[in-house]
């Protein structure tokens, strides 16, 4: 399996790292104007990305982590596309359950924005595609087990960091346990075998999750828009800010993380609006 490469920093560089920032579950909608559970998709993700642009002065890629559409509109990816191409920085998507993948396909043509697999610094990222049409689980196809394989088994020099959709894992929420990774044990069967696994990265549940297992971080992200109460038994949003997580890889192996919340926003949670 071929990758793209990204440059690598500089041979005199004092940490021989790279960072990534990921954006996740913006929901954008064709109209710029709509809402998710009242708040503006469109506003909440410029404001987000203010903040990244003023907190992180290099990034070296930008992951775009499902759900970046609500609609699956052509519209929507565009939005999403133009927004974000104030970050200087080459970018990586996956589909989540409400992206349309067809749309999102057809609009990626001829680039690398869904290419599953890339090197950046002395790291493999590799981006699998979780999502089932017309359902809101996650599955993990033969192909999607076998590209992560595949992946892992070409570069064993390589920390590497896998990223999905949905939670792999237990996070606290009841009414999400049916909803994420219905064959999360078929992902750990492989990563259990390549000790080059760092880091597996998420989104689809608008909160952040930090967790080891085996050895790897086991993360996920706020949503750029509308936030989900952790622990909660039955859907429930929450008040807390939309956000982004940055991710700093050194060439060694060694991962440091954090979230990044904006300050400045205020909203009313409204259930009328169209939900999750």
């Amino acid at each position: 399996m071929e990758s793209p490469t990204l440059p690598s920093p500089p041979a005199s560089s004092p940490d021989t790292s790279v960072l990534v920032a990921q954006l996740t579950d913006s929901h954008l909608f064709a109209d710029a104007d709509s809402k998710l559970l009242g708040m503006n998709t469109a506003d909440s993700l410029q404001r987000v990305i203010d903040r990244l642009l003023t907190e992180q002065p290099r990034i070296d890629l930008m992951l775009a982590t499902g759900d970046l559409s609500q609609d699956g509109t052509i519209e929507s990816y565009q939005r999403f596309l133009n927004m974000t191409a104030r970050i200087p920085a080459p970018a990586r998507w996956l589909p989540g359950n409400h992206d349309e993948y067809l749309a999102m396909n057809q609009f990626s043509a001829g680039t690398d924005r869904l290419k599953p697999v890339v090197d950046v610094g002395g790291w493999r990222i590799i981006l699998l595609n979780t999502a089932v049409p017309g359902n809101v689980y996650g599955f993990l196809a033969e192909d999607q087990l076998r590209l992560l394989q595949n992946a892992l088994q070409q570069a064993p020099q390589r920390p590497s960091l896998i990223c999905l959709h949905h939670h792999p894992v237990s996070i606290g929420c009841a009414w999400m346990e049916p909803i994420g990774l219905r064959n999360a044990a078929e992902i750990f069967a492989v990563t259990d075998r390549y000790p080059q696994v760092r880091g597996i990265l998420w989104g689809h549940v608008h909160q952040e999750f930090d967790q080891m297992r085996n050895g790897v971080r086991l993360l996920a992200t706020p949503s750029t828009c509308v936030q989900f109460m952790p622990g909660s038994e039955d859907f429930q949003a929450d008040k807390e800010a939309p956000g982004y997580r940055w991710l700093r890889l050194y060439a060694e192996g060694r991962l440091e993380t954090g979230v990044s919340r904006v300050a400045d926003i205020d909203f009313e949670i409204d259930y009328s609006c169209e939900g999750y």
